[in-house]
């Protein structure tokens, strides 16, 4: 955990962990599927490696593609999972 991309990356994964463990222990059958987690756990690895890899080459682009990936991860799980609505 040496860059900014490794602390936001994991605090995101995190979340969806946290959601994913409360919506599976709630009363009633589950509303999604734990392949919806899929897309924003492998888009923050790759964010975070292409975030990684801009600060240590002191790439912008490679900085740049990082942010919208991570971005791209806070839409998906906003629109997709969804972890302000209550479930169950």
């Amino acid at each position: 955990m040496q860059t900014i991309y490794d602390w936001v990356t994991v605090a995101i994964f995190a979340g969806l962990i946290v959601v994913f463990l409360q919506r599976s222990v709630g009363e009633g059958e589950p509303q999604d599927s734990i392949l919806s987690y899929l897309p924003p756990a492998i888009g923050c690895a790759v964010s975070n490696w292409f975030g990684n890899k801009g600060v240590e080459e002191g790439d912008m682009v490679y900085q740049a593609i990082a942010a919208l990936g991570i971005l791209a991860v806070l839409a998906y799980t906003y629109y997709v999972i969804k972890p302000f609505q209550k479930h169950g």
